[in-house]
């Protein structure tokens, strides 16, 4: 669909007369079919491992293969959308998570569960195009921290349906039926995108820095495997991890030396020397990494777990966690988004974070009571503080900060932060719990010492939110 252009003060370019509940329909369908990728398959977990008698760890690496693929393509698509237009690579990325989730749900073994999960990620960077594309079209900064807490609410849960769904359809049918579910979600959003939203570029597009994202890509790529294998402690290759590390250093080298020499770099160092950027990066790569597998990985499997734990059914584990933690970061994320632009972004931000850490803590301290009650107000406390406050700032964090003449640029690689966290989450928290596990099948041992382990990165990621920058422009000024 062709619409007319024309030049924003923001730096971008519009189409003219868009009705923005129209935009933000589609929007919020796109952020949808992406939250349903991420969470939906939670619940499902533990029916994957058992269809295809494959070890947690195995199942594990599934889940951390599409964050890690997620995390890789954040770090430049929304820089390729400021090139050649927002909305066809959108298009373009949730088409692939439709064939992405076809061929997870043809999986005949765990390989091809990778493979699938892998080409899934490449919807990666959707909350932050939307975010960019809503930017173009609402500048007022309380009207704009508004929607854009209603669109980041939906990427900590939609309202519980997509951790219900996933844990009816495993119950009931199998793990399956959440990727068919899935498919047919990507499949609507795709059309809508296509045809409800306008096209908008960067209002000076240069063309793409393939170079620079070959080795950006092999840099954090690199990283993120030698972590994963890491992870892994006593099974661990350390001959491998040495190496990938060293190639890590080695890529990033060659990047930053490649950004200094392009007439048209992916990430101008500069920017990257600049607090708004590895402060912001560093803070979403650690709140992710220490809540993430807590919420979505070690509470479902405790609620779960027919002998440490309270021994649920998945569907009944997601009405008693899942849900209630998406319920309230659904209804908070508005309130924060406005809260932020009124307020201060960091100073919100704190609060959700803080808020996070006591909400886990509280976790911690009552796993032994075995109390539904308990578990219940817990996930509450962490979808509000979390989902519904840390989450929506974070990624409203990446939008402000992001300087005029590469607006893709922080939006993506938050993204990528965000994702790369979440990989990283499940690996080293994971880790902690097998680790730490005791013998007796009856012990909550190894679920708490993955919670200590997530609120001790958390508390490290309050130290980091005070190096952040104030986005003045983006904040009302009465």
């Amino acid at each position: 669909m062709s619409t007319p252009t024309i030049e924003r003060p923001g730096g971008a370019t519009a189409g003219r007369g868009t009705r923005v509940g129209v935009l933000l329909a589609a929007l919020l369908a796109a952020c949808v079919a992406f939250q349903l990728n991420a969470s939906m398959l939670s619940p499902a977990l533990k029916s994957i491992q058992d269809s295809f008698s494959a070890s947690s760890a195995e199942i594990g690496l599934t889940q951390t293969a599409f964050f890690t693929s997620a995390a890789l393509f954040s770090l430049f698509l929304p820089r390729l959308g400021d090139i050649i237009g927002r909305r066809r690579v959108l298009t373009g990325m949730l088409a692939m998570m439709v064939i992405g989730c076809v061929v997870s749900a043809l999986a005949p073994n765990v390989t091809v569960l990778f493979i699938g999960r892998l080409i899934q990620g490449a919807s990666g960077p959707v909350v932050p195009l939307c975010l960019i594309m809503l930017r173009v079209e609402v500048s007022e900064p309380k009207r704009y921290g508004t929607l854009l807490g209603a669109i980041t609410a939906v990427n900590g849960g939609i309202a519980g349906v997509d951790a219900l769904g996933g844990g009816y359809l495993a119950d009931h049918y199998s793990f399956r039926a959440v990727f068919w579910a899935m498919a047919v979600v990507a499949a609507i959003a795709t059309l809508l995108v296509a045809v409800m939203t306008p096209e908008s570029k960067a209002a000076v597009a240069s063309r793409m820095d393939w170079p620079g994202v070959a080795f950006l890509v092999v840099s954090v790529g690199s990283l993120l495997i030698a972590l994963n294998e890491a992870g892994k402690l006593g099974d661990a290759n350390w001959t491998l991890v040495a190496v990938l590390t060293v190639v890590c250093v080695i890529a990033f080298g060659l990047f930053w030396r490649a950004q200094e020499r392009s007439r048209h770099p992916l990430v101008a160092t500069r920017h990257l020397k600049q607090r708004g950027t590895w402060a912001t990066l560093l803070t979403t790569l650690l709140t992710m990494t220490g809540v993430f597998a807590v919420m979505n990985g070690l509470i479902p499997a405790f609620a779960q777990d027919a002998q440490a734990g309270l021994g649920m059914s998945a569907e009944s584990s997601a009405w008693w966690t899942l849900t209630p933690y998406a319920l309230a970061g659904l209804a908070m994320g508005p309130f924060a988004g406005r809260l932020a632009a009124t307020y201060g972004y960091r100073r919100v931000l704190r609060f959700g974070l803080v808020g996070a850490v006591l909400a886990v803590v509280l976790t911690i301290l009552t796993l032994g009571s075995h109390s539904h009650a308990m578990l219940l107000v817990c996930s509450l406390l962490v979808g509000l503080t979390y989902a519904g406050v840390g989450n929506i700032v974070l990624n409203g964090l990446g939008i402000v900060l992001s300087p005029d003449d590469n607006p893709g640029f922080l939006p993506g690689l938050n993204a990528g932060a965000f994702n790369l966290g979440a990989g990283l989450s499940f690996a080293l928290l994971y880790a902690v719990q097998t680790a730490v596990a005791p013998a007796d099948p009856t012990s909550a041992t190894g679920y708490t010492g993955g919670m200590i382990a997530g609120v001790v990165i958390m508390a490290v990621a309050i130290g980091t939110s005070f190096l952040i920058p104030k986005p003045v422009e983006a904040e009302a000024t009465e």
